[in-house]
């Protein structure tokens, strides 16, 4: 599971010019390179991202979940 913080502090990785880190930790490699190569949408997106971590937080942990049991299902389904 992801935790917070480190989103967080991956967040403030803008202020040295590497936006869309936080992006990259929740398992969105596509828009964290567009918020790489874009300066964060020019700072507006590195911004609502900040209210919008703990949903892709919470849609990342769902996802995992959902992988896990669809794995679990299929191993129960060969065995």
């Amino acid at each position: 599971m992801r935790s917070g913080p480190a989103a967080y502090l991956l967040w403030l990785l803008c202020f040295v010019g590497l936006c869309g880190m936080h992006r990259f930790y929740v398992g969105k490699p596509l828009t964290g390179l567009l918020w790489l190569f874009t300066f964060g949408l020019l700072g507006v997106g590195q911004i609502v991202d900040l209210f919008l971590i703990p949903s892709m937080l919470r849609q990342r942990a769902l996802e995992v979940r959902v992988d896990r049991m669809e794995y679990e299902r299929d191993m129960l389904r060969r065995g």
